[in-house]
């Protein structure tokens, strides 16, 4: 079959200082491989995005779908991208409310070991923000932005039981790290639709999120091409159930204008 002349490019672009990232151990399979991700996927008309939107989304999808050694082969590939290590970092730390410490501390510690290697570095080490009396204020804020008026009280909503979960919310996930310096707050959101995507089984949390990204700016097209990006990463199931999350989304978006 043989790879072609635009997908050889693109690795080289990816990978410039080696001739495999996967040195070649299946050349019949990664011919086929890299002219779907690395020529087809890219140059479909009209479903592309800005290279360093495309490989955000495919670190956070690689981390919420738990692919640690893929990971570790395209966050390279990000950086000569354009992706700076502190967005990187970034990244990273953002799977955390939505995946759990015990499916991100991995990727903590193969981020750092990459960075170790290749001798970089952040730029800014501490991007917090906020400071312990104000992370829940600050939080909500961000509730607000993405969400609208409505999620100005959530945190005090819900059963009494279960209530300090909506507050953990806008404290923990919202104030402590949406409110970090490093991503934008549309950045975040475009890749907390990825993990959540990757990860599956979020379905009515991922269509909350789509609504997000749509308040902030990202089209509804927008959103179906960065799920396309992320076909050869994470499958086609779960990029399917993102599309009808994203047409769902859509519905009460345009409905609630």
């Amino acid at each position: 079959m043989g790879k072609t002349d635009f997908a050889e490019a693109y690795t080289e672009k990816m990978f410039p200082e080696v001739a495999s990232p996967a040195g070649r151990i299946d050349p019949e399979f990664e011919d086929i491989f890299d002219n779907f991700a690395y020529d087809e996927v890219i140059t479909e008309e009209g479903k592309n995005v800005p290279a360093k939107d495309r490989f955000m989304a495919i670190l956070a999808a690689l981390i919420g779908s738990q692919a640690i050694d893929e990971y570790a082969l395209m966050m390279p590939a990000a950086l000569n991208f354009g992706v700076t290590p502190d967005e990187v970092k970034e990244i990273v730390y953002q799977g955390v409310p939505y995946l759990g410490i015990g499916r991100v501390r991995p990727f903590i510690k193969r981020t750092n070991k990459i960075f170790d290697y290749s001798g970089l570095s952040v730029e800014k080490p501490a991007r917090n923000t906020v400071r312990p009396e104000t992370r829940l204020e600050k939080g909500i804020e961000a509730q607000v932005e993405i969400f609208g008026e409505g999620m100005r009280e959530f945190y005090k909503s819900g059963p009494e039981e279960s209530r300090h979960i909506n507050l953990w919310l806008a404290r923990n996930c919202f104030g402590d790290y949406y409110t970090r310096t490093g991503l934008t707050l549309a950045q975040r959101e475009l890749i907390t639709f990825c993990f959540l995507m990757a990860q599956g089984g979020c379905e009515s949390q991922l269509e909350a999120h789509v609504i997000g990204n749509l308040r902030l700016g990202h089209s509804k097209q927008y959103l179906i091409n960065v799920v396309s990006q992320c076909v050869p990463y994470i499958g086609y199931p779960r990029c399917l159930n993102a599309l009808t999350c994203i047409n769902r989304g859509n519905a009460q978006f345009e409905a609630h204008k």
